[in-house]
């Protein structure tokens, strides 16, 4: 069998399902094989397992010795909000004077702010400002991100973001999934008219999103300083009415039952989930429904009410974790910190953090067909770290341990 690539002598994470073979006994979840090698061809894996395994014929273009280094799939971060306009850093100082994010949005800073500053940035201005960012992220292993737009809040500003954010897949070797959420914040044109602007957003925005295919899926901010259950409900409809696949920031300043409306529509994820309640994370389990949990922005809004982690692993809720890059609550460019600050704020284990930036951030974007394991048949993209265990992949703070960033066999 001719191959283009061949790594051999690695100590993998495939990250595959238990009970999916292609891992030693004794390591749930994380699909470790000791003695590993990783066949690729045109970008694809056509083997991932023990080096024993590979069939006796094989031969490749290109043969890398990994000298016994850990390997897991590329990382994911699954929930950011990277292409943007200007920065918060003023509401950075207000709240360290004892403002909430809560007040500052009332007072008509908070995202409304970055609305002004996007609204006023070209394409370029916003690829530009992206990609130190996105830089960061990629140094780390990352490769794949998802982006949200939502900075906009008018179609023609919305479409420049969700267009800035597919060009960064141009300029950089990784993979970008793109997420309209145009139901983020109501503008200042529309002050005091949320159902105006909902409907705005399904007979103006979203049409027009979808018929250029800019978006990957749609998202919205559940919240009673956002918008209501029944308010996202018009919106879902008419994304699911076109074709597009919905998420949901939930429930992080407050319960108003945003993850039952997440497991209504059978949402790919629900995001932040402070303020979850039982019943909750039950419809979520039973919908199948990824939880995606933003430790950055509970850390840099100084939150006190952790996700209810144990209702989600005693719900079976698939756990995911991101760095929610943005402005406003989170900006946060270091998945490696994120994973920290998951396992010490929320007490996530090293498991759940490390399956958390890869198979189930990819199921929380649709994608675990694609990316997420080291499987047969998906993309080649995966990372090589300078590492004793997986678990200093949690365990240190501003350390990059990457040896090698893998992406699409290359």
């Amino acid at each position: 069998m001719q191959v283009d690539r061949l790594w051999t002598n690695g100590r993998l994470m495939t990250m595959a399902e238990p009970g999916a073979g292609g891992g030693d006994a004794g390591a749930p979840g994380l699909g470790i094989v000791e003695a590993g090698a990783i066949a690729e061809t045109a970008g694809r894996i056509v083997y991932a397992g023990p080096a024993s395994g590979l069939a006796s014929d094989i031969r490749a273009t290109e043969t890398v010795d990994l000298d016994g280094r850990w390997v897991s799939p590329g990382l994911i971060d699954c929930h950011t909000h990277i292409v943007h306009g200007g920065n918060r850093a003023r509401e950075f100082e207000l709240r360290l004077a004892g403002a909430s994010y809560e007040e500052i949005a009332r007072a008509g800073g908070g995202i409304r702010s970055t609305v002004a500053a996007t609204r006023a940035s070209s394409e370029d201005d916003l690829v530009n400002s992206a990609l130190p960012r996105l830089d960061a992220l990629i140094a780390e292993g990352v490769t794949t991100i998802e982006i949200k737009s939502g900075y906009g809040l008018e179609r023609e500003a919305e479409t420049r973001m969700l267009s800035a954010a597919r060009r960064l897949a141009d300029e950089r070797p990784v993979s970008v999934v793109t997420t309209f959420l145009g139901a983020h914040a109501i503008p200042p044109e529309f002050e005091g008219d949320a159902d105006g602007y909902i409907h705005s957003v399904c007979r103006d925005q979203l049409p027009s999103i979808a018929a250029d295919n800019r978006a990957d899926a749609v998202d919205g901010f559940c919240e009673g300083i956002a918008f209501s259950p029944d308010q996202m409900a018009l919106v879902f409809d008419k994304a699911q009415a076109l074709g597009l696949p919905v998420k949901l920031h939930a429930e992080q300043l407050s319960n108003v039952g945003g993850a039952k409306l997440a497991a209504r529509y059978k949402a790919l994820s629900a995001d932040h989930l402070e303020y979850l309640d039982e019943d909750g994370a039950a419809a979520m389990a039973h919908a199948g429904v990824t939880a995606v949990l933003l430790p950055g922005a509970y850390y840099f809004l100084r939150e006190t009410q952790a996700p209810p982690v144990d209702a989600l692993r005693l719900a079976g809720v698939p756990i995911a974790v991101a760095t929610d890059c943005n402005p406003g609550s989170s900006p946060l460019t270091s998945l490696l910190m994120t994973m920290n600050m998951a396992a010490t704020l929320f007490r996530l284990t090293v498991e759940e953090c490390l399956t958390g930036v890869t198979r189930n951030a990819a199921r929380a974007l649709g994608k675990l067909d694609e990316i997420g394991t080291l499987e047969a048949g998906k993309a080649c993209d995966f990372a090589i770290w300078d590492i004793e265990e997986p678990a200093e992949l949690v365990y240190r703070i501003g350390f990059n341990p990457l040896h090698a960033r893998v992406w699409r066999g290359k």
